[in-house]
C-alpha cells in the first residue's frame, strides 16, 4: 500500500548501537518512540531505550527495579511449565505479565533534526517507585507557555498507567505521579487550553468488554482529569481493527486540531493514520482518514526487534511542513516529512457514519 510519507534518506537516524547502555551488565536492545521537542534552538528527542541482560541457554533474564529503587534481575528456566513465552516483548510467568526489558528515557539533540547527539548536562530519566518498577516508557512531550508536560507509559506489576513529569529547564524535573491508573497509555496533551480547559487524549483499555479505542478528557489544571469521552474507536476489517491511540499533541489547523493517530489490526501490524476535531469542542470528530498514511514498507520498518511497526508520538510542525520521528520495527529510530494540507486532503467526514468495532485480540 503507497503512503504519502517523505522518509528521511538517512534513515535509521538512530540505532541501538548509537546509545551507550546505562549499565555495564546491560545491552540496549531497542530504541522506540521518541518525544519531540524544540528547546535552546535545537530539535530534541526523549528516546525510549530498552534494555536487557545477555541471555544465557536454558534461561531467561529480565531485570526489574525493587522495592528501593535499584535494578534487579529475575530469572527463570525456560523449562518452566509456569512459563508463557511466545513474544518477544512480554512473558507471562504464573499469570502475571512482565516485560522482556527494562526502558528509561535519554535524551539527544541535533542542530538539524538528522544527526542527533547526547548531552551529558541532560541525564536521562528513570522509572521511579513502585508503579515504575518495569520502566517507564513511549514519552510525549507537550510545551505549554514556559512548562514542558511529559506524560508517558508507567509500567509495574500492578498496570500500566499515565505518569507525568514537568519541567522548565530538562535539568529540574516535578513528579506529578500517575494521573491516569491502569490500564492506560497513549496520553498526548493539547498545547493550548481550550475555553479555559486542559485537554488530553489517552487510550484506557478493557480486556473484557470495550477495546482500545481514544478518548478525550479534560482538566482544570493539567493534573486533574475528567469527563472522559471515547471519541474514536476500531474498524472492523480496516488496518486498525484492533486498537488505536495517539500520537503526539494535536496540530491546530484552520480546519480543526489535527491528530495523527496509530492502528494496528490483529496481526499486530502498526500503521499511521490522522483525524481531525472541532477547535473549540475537540470531543466533536469532524473526520478520519480511511487509509493509512503512512505504512512499513522499508526494510528497516518490516524487520527489527518488532517487524511491521511504525510508530509515533513525536513531531515538529514549521508552517505546512510536518516532520514526524517514528520507531521502526520497535527498534530504530528514524524520520519523515508529510504535508500537513495533504493529510487534511485525506480525511473523510462521510467515514463517521460507518459503523465501528473491533477484531479479536490476545
Amino acid at each position: 500500500m503507497k503512503d504519502i510519507a517523505k522518509r528521511f534518506p538517512e534513515n535509521p537516524l538512530l540505532l541501538p548501537k548509537d546509545v551507550k547502555s546505562s549499565r555495564e551488565d546491560f545491552q540496549v536492545i531497542s530504541l522506540l518512540n521518541p518525544g519531540v521537542f524544540t528547546f535552546e534552538g535545537k530539535t530534541w528527542i526523549l528516546v525510549r531505550v530498552a534494555e536487557s541482560v545477555a541471555q544465557k541457554e536454558g534461561v531467561i533474564y529480565f531485570p526489574a527495579l525493587n522495592a528501593t529503587g535499584n535494578t534487579e534481575i529475575l530469572e527463570i528456566p525456560l523449562n518452566d511449565p509456569d512459563l508463557i513465552n511466545n513474544d518477544a516483548r512480554i512473558i507471562n510467568y504464573k499469570g502475571l505479565d512482565y516485560i522482556t526489558t527494562l526502558s528509561h528515557l535519554r535524551l539527544l539533540s541535533s542542530e538539524d533534526g538528522i544527526h542527533f547527539t547526547e548531552d551529558n548536562n541532560y541525564p536521562g530519566l528513570f522509572g521511579q517507585g513502585y508503579l515504575e518498577r518495569f520502566g517507564i516508557e513511549d514519552c510525549r512531550v507537550t510545551q505549554i507557555d514556559d512548562t514542558y508536560y511529559l506524560t508517558f507509559t508507567s509500567v509495574s506489576d500492578s498496570g500500566v498507567g499515565v505518569g507525568m513529569r514537568t519541567t522548565k529547564d530538562w535539568k529540574n524535573f516535578n513528579i506529578q505521579g500517575m494521573i491516569m491508573p491502569p490500564h492506560n497509555k497513549d496520553c498526548a496533551l493539547f498545547d493550548e487550553k481550550i475555553n479555559g480547559k486542559y485537554y488530553a487524549l489517552h487510550r484506557p483499555s478493557s480486556k473484557e468488554i470495550g477495546g482500545n479505542y481514544i478518548w478525550l478528557a479534560e482538566s482544570p489544571d493539567g493534573l486533574h482529569w475528567g469527563n472522559h469521552q471515547c471519541i474514536i474507536k476500531t474498524r472492523v476489517g480496516l488496518w486498525d481493527s484492533a486498537r488505536v491511540g495517539a500520537g503526539s499533541s494535536p496540530i491546530k489547523t484552520d480546519q480543526g486540531w489535527l491528530e495523527i493517530y496509530h492502528g494496528a489490526n490483529a496481526q499486530h501490524q502498526y500503521c499511521l493514520g490522522a483525524f481531525l476535531m472541532d477547535l473549540n469542542d475537540p470531543k466533536q470528530v469532524i473526520g478520519r482518514t480511511t487509509d493509512p498514511i503512512m505504512v512499513p514498507t522499508e526494510a528497516y520498518e518490516l524487520s527489527g526487534f518488532f517487524g511491521f511497526v511504525v510508530f509515533t508520538n513525536g513531531h515538529i510542525v514549521n508552517g505546512d511542513e510536518l516532520t514526524i520521528y517514528y520507531g521502526a520495527a520497535d527498534e530504530f529510530v528514524c524520520g519523515a516529512k508529510f504535508s500537513i494540507k495533504k493529510i487534511l486532503s485525506k480525511i473523510e467526514v462521510a467515514k463517521l457514519n460507518t459503523p465501528v468495532g473491533k477484531e479479536s485480540i490476545s
